[in-house]
């Protein structure tokens, strides 16, 4: 250690006793101190609530891991795939004389994990985990190897619930996911890389996270190590309860950077108890296609905020088609709750009663609606209601044909009517926006069109500066795109 050069040694001797004298004096008071205060033990008889003061003493993970690593498995399948067994270079002539012998079905092992809810052997992972699996072996801490059956799987939340033949099994209780905050600590359990009982801590980096995996996101992300294997795993809070099950992770080696994902435990609670009660999910539909309120959208519906879902398409027949709802439409409110953002929408549709009524509140044209819809099932074949992948930034500089019945059935739309994107210029207004080749305009500034010259009327009686409405048709899915010439 280097000494700074205002830390001096004293010049006497003098000076020496006295502070010998004072730290003496000092160390006797630290030790009354001691014993009219002693260290509190309450961590690890009574784990913490979230929002204890700053000075309660760090969790007790020890404890925790002790009690509740019995309780996490090592979930082992097989499943046959018919491709090639290895990806053969073809410009090596040693590895093209094996190709002859690399074809046809093989058998593909991997590992994930899993854990116990209830003492009699209903285990909890994810879908992907055992998904398309011939053969599910589940390993215990005790060492057994017990197959195991798919009591229900839901791939839209990417969860499964597996059965056991077993008693008296050691659980993790199931926490509430819903008062986690950002920045409280979390462990993660699991058999990463196969290394079975491996235990890693961080906190709660964000919550509702959407990364794209469903029309349910919403995730709980953590920098707590998540790795392969970690899959299905329990994130754990510090009164040992599973808040979480481990599904993803962000990284560009394939290892954990930090950023992992887990599917909140309020999302799963409901998905369990229909599994294990009927071994399929029934959900929600109103039967609309949806899509962010970006600000040049809010602009061009004359919004005053981003908040709530701008429906992008309405399914005929459907639950919205049935209570008015129409293309254009911002739905703010849903059952009474304010719509925040779009994500919101699909998940709390998908929870409510098939058959039930519930009311709605739509801005359309700079106005509040009331609406009600009366809620239908979604059909295994049917969307719910997604976003788009759509982050729309302004557009123009386009080339343009009609569609045509033969454009139509190339492109995968259902339009009728429209004009196709042939090509979009590099960093013109409206790549920067988004349209796409392929794109199949309908609307421009909510007026239908079927030429190139509506196209181009409709852009010159747009004020300038202010942003252009499009909906637009691409493949199976329609959103709007406001572009700003």
């Amino acid at each position: 250690m280097e000494l700074r050069p205002d830390f001096r040694r004293p010049r006497s001797w003098a000076l020496g006793l006295i502070a010998l004298v004072a730290a003496l004096g000092l160390f006797g008071l630290g030790l009354r101190l001691g014993r009219a205060a002693p260290r509190s033990t309450l961590w690890s008889e009574q784990p913490a609530m979230v929002g204890a003061p700053a000075t309660v003493p760090a969790p007790d993970w020890v404890r925790l891991a002790k009690t509740l690593k019995p309780a996490v498995v090592n979930i082992s399948t097989k499943r046959v795939e018919k491709g090639p067994n290895l990806r053969l270079d073809p410009n090596d002539p040693f590895q093209q004389f094996f190709a002859p012998f690399n074809r046809g079905p093989h058998t593909v092992r991997s590992l994930g994990s899993g854990f116990v809810i209830s003492p009699d052997g209903h285990v909890l992972t994810n879908n992907h985990v055992v998904d398309e699996a011939s053969q599910i072996r589940v390993k215990l801490s005790d060492g057994r190897e017990l197959d195991a059956k798919v009591v229900g799987r839901d791939a839209k939340t990417d969860l499964a619930l597996l059965k056991i033949e077993a008693s008296g099994l050691p659980v993790v209780p199931l926490g509430d996911s819903a008062q986690l905050q950002v920045g409280e600590p979390v462990m993660a359990i699991g058999n990463p890389f196969g290394l079975e009982q491996t235990v890693t801590t961080g906190i709660v980096s964000a919550t509702g996270r959407v990364i794209g995996n469903g029309p349910y996101d919403d995730f709980i992300q953590t920098d707590a190590s998540i790795n392969p294997g970690n899959s299905g795993g329990p994130l754990i809070n510090t009164q040992g309860q599973a808040v979480g099950i481990n599904t993803a992770i962000f990284s560009r080696s394939g290892g954990s950077v930090g950023i992992g994902f887990a599917i909140p435990v309020n999302v799963a609670k409901p998905v369990v108890t229909q599994l294990a009660a009927t071994g399929h999910i029934v959900r929600g539909w109103l039967g609309v296609g949806i899509q962010p309120v970006t600000a040049d959208l809010a602009r061009g519906f004359h919004l005053s905020g981003h908040e709530g879902a701008l429906v992008a398409s309405v399914v005929d027949g459907s639950p919205a088609d049935k209570a008015g709802v129409k293309a254009g439409d911002v739905i703010v409110e849903y059952d009474g709750r304010k719509v925040a953002s779009a994500d919101e929408l699909p998940r709390a549709v998908a929870q409510t009663a098939v058959g039930r009524s519930v009311p709605l509140t739509v801005v359309r044209d700079g106005k509040p609606v009331a609406l009600t819809a009366t809620v239908g099932r979604l059909a295994e074949n049917e969307q719910a209601e997604a976003t788009p992948d759509n982050q729309a930034k302004p557009t123009l500089g386009l080339a343009l044909e009609p569609l045509t019945p033969e454009l139509a059935s190339e492109l995968g739309v259902a339009a009728k009517r429209g004009v196709v994107v042939r090509g979009v210029e590099g960093d013109g207004p409206a790549a920067n926006a988004g349209l796409r080749t392929g794109d199949v305009i309908v609307e421009v500034d909510r007026h239908p069109v079927g030429s190139v010259a509506e196209v181009r009327n409709a852009v010159a009686k747009h004020p300038k500066k202010e942003p252009l409405l499009f909906l637009v048709h691409r493949k199976d899915a329609t959103l709007y795109i406001a572009v700003t010439a």
